[in-house]
């Protein structure tokens, strides 16, 4: 495959891919999902990920039906990547696109919810020690990719790893891992160790000595005059010299001194040269015997070093996704035809920020989440397409991101923030956020954006924030009635947020209204609200709380009269009874 037939690989990204890779080697790292490779080659890693998301997962990717939609779908890999054990493992986490098969789904699935349970049982000391391991030979520079799996899996088996998602990796043989580490250890990237073998070391050490000896020739040539003015032959003090610094020994000194020399430097100069030359042929073919037997000690086990290469990586991979879900206490999502429901689903943005969450149970079309002993309530089945209104700061936006989250979660096959989920698998999931402006360009790329998912395709999930922000009130009630009509007409689910319920009579028959409430204002005037919607009924956006907020507040004489007219206006009683709650001495006529 020609490498521009990929997705955001140009003429300059082929050619620096080739540069650096090879055609070849360039095809496996993308087709593999090898993050770490293109990066070697110069890319960005954020444009690296692009090109292998769509390589290995463009259909997946045409899920991401909007823009809202993949900023949610990039904040949750982020979050989940926070959570990787190696950085080979946060790559993998960051390709990670939306299924399309529910099989697919459960595949992954099984892998991660298995890593998951191991995880949660390890104790504190154990899971550091699993940190241990990844970090110190997975991600050590020093030492190549198959000695570094295999130290890994050595040492999660001294930590008595071998159950549950460590399993496959405790079954590869610990004698052959050994073997294979010790030849791997020996072969240092090619080039065989130091201490491996006792003659090669000699000769290395013989080599080094002699260079040594070459740079620094002219004080070597005073000390040998020194003791040839003695008396000594020449030739002999030279050899001995030279056999003494180097330990090259004698005889291999003495049979690299020249016949013939023109002087006394060109004798010690020609001698030193062939010493060298010949120590370094002798170096080589004692290091090409050793390396030969050190490679056959490595093919013997590559099997083992094999298998400890797709155990290392898959586990780092399963382990990582494991320790986000056990963060976050995700829970493994059923997936069916024709609904999607959650009870007490959280929205990871808020709590990965550290932030209180209140759990909310919602659901459009069928579901069979159970009746529960406490208030938690169960929404009604069968209906589509579900109007969600309510007070202002009432959490709609949180929700919808949140059942975003759910669903994108599920569809990578991955565990969701709920207590319970049943998931539909979606060709398009269309997330519209609130965006305040009235600008037609505004309006025709929205629609251009959240209604082709409906018309041209099937299974479809609709979260739509406020569509009335975008245009003006007179034609926003009708346009998004007719949203709902055509969600409902096409057999897709949907959640619309807005504050025009009351406009949008009749609804069809598979929609209902739902409404979150304001209950009053804290110890510090802020709006308390039940995050938990209210089904089949509208929400109220209670202005009285926020009149009264502002009322209790006022210092100025002329500024508390204008709020007390306000007050009058959205109902005196209902102000005065929300300043009484919340604090006896304030009073509406004081």
């Amino acid at each position: 495959m020609r490498l521009e037939e990929y997705w955001g690989v140009g003429p300059k990204t082929r050619e620096r891919l080739e540069a650096e890779l090879g055609t070849e080697r360039a095809v496996e790292a993308i087709e593999s999902g090898e993050v770490r490779a293109l990066v070697s080659a110069g890319l960005s890693r954020g444009r690296a990920t692009r090109i292998l998301r769509r390589a290995n997962g463009g259909e997946g990717m045409a899920v991401l039906s909007t823009r809202d939609t993949r900023a949610v779908y990039k904040e949750l890999l982020g979050v989940a990547s926070d959570y990787a054990v190696t950085e080979d493992a946060a790559d993998r986490i960051r390709v990670l696109t939306p299924l399309m098969e529910r099989e697919s789904a459960e595949e992954r699935l099984d892998s991660v919810m298995d890593a998951t349970e191991s995880w949660r049982l390890l104790d504190g000391e154990t899971r550091e020690a699993v940190l241990s391991a990844f970090a110190e030979y997975a991600e050590n520079d020093r030492i190549g990719d198959d000695e570094a799996a295999v130290r890994t899996v050595l040492a999660l088996r001294d930590a008595g790893l071998s159950e549950g998602a460590f399993a496959s990796a405790a079954d590869i043989d610990r004698a052959d891992l050994e073997s294979a580490a010790s030849a791997l250890s020996d072969l240092d990237g090619g080039d065989v160790a130091r201490g491996v073998d006792d003659e090669l070391d000699s000769l290395r050490d013989a080599l080094d000595g002699v260079q040594s000896l070459a740079s620094d020739s002219l004080d070597a040539m005073e000390e040998i005059r020194d003791e040839a003015r003695a008396g000594a032959e020449f030739g002999e003090v030279v050899v001995d010299y030279v056999a003494s610094e180097t330990d090259a020994g004698f005889q291999r000194v003495r049979d690299a001194t020249p016949d013939e020399a023109v002087d006394a430097a060109d004798f010690v100069n020609a001698t030193l040269r062939e010493l060298r030359a010949d120590l370094r042929e002798s170096v080589e073919e004692r290091e090409r015997s050793v390396a030969r037997r050190l490679r056959g000690r490595i093919a013997e086990n590559q099997g083992a070093i094999d298998s400890a290469e797709a155990e290392v990586s898959d586990l780092a991979f399963n382990l990582s996704l494991a320790r986000f879900a056990a963060a976050f206490d995700l829970t493994r999502p059923a997936f069916r035809d024709d609904g999607f429901a959650v009870r007490n689903a959280r929205n990871v943005s808020i709590e990965a920020g550290d932030e209180d969450v209140q759990p909310v149970t919602y659901a459009v079309g069928g579901h069979e989440l159970p009746e529960t002993d406490h208030s938690d309530p169960t929404p009604p089945a069968g209906d589509r397409v579900s109007v969600l209104t309510g007070a202002n700061s009432g959490g709609k936006t949180t929700l919808l991101e949140t059942l975003c989250q759910v669903a994108l979660l599920a569809q990578m096959g991955l565990p969701v923030p709920a207590e319970r989920a049943e998931v539909s698998i979606s060709e398009d999931i269309v997330f519209h956020r609130r965006h305040a402006s009235f600008n037609a360009g505004v309006l025709e790329s929205t629609l251009r954006s959240i209604v082709p998912p409906l018309t041209e395709g099937s299974d479809t999930l609709m979260l739509v924030d406020e569509f009335e922000a975008i245009t003006e009130p007179g034609s926003a009630a009708d346009l998004l009635h007719g949203l709902v009509r055509l969600t409902v007409n096409r057999g897709a689910l949907g959640v619309f947020v807005t504050h025009l319920a009351d406009d949008l009579k009749p609804l069809p028959g598979k929609a209902r209204k739902d409404g979150i409430f304001a209950e009053g204002l804290d110890d510090d005037l802020e709006l308390e609200v039940d995050y938990q919607p209210r089904f089949g009924t509208v929400g109220k956006s209670t202005p009285e709380f926020i009149v009264s907020r502002l009322l209790a507040g006022a210092d100025e004489r002329a500024e508390r009269a204008g709020f007390e007219t306000l007050a009058r206006a959205v109902g005196e009683e209902a102000v005065q009874q929300t300043l009484d709650d919340w604090s006896p001495e304030a009073s509406v006529d004081d």
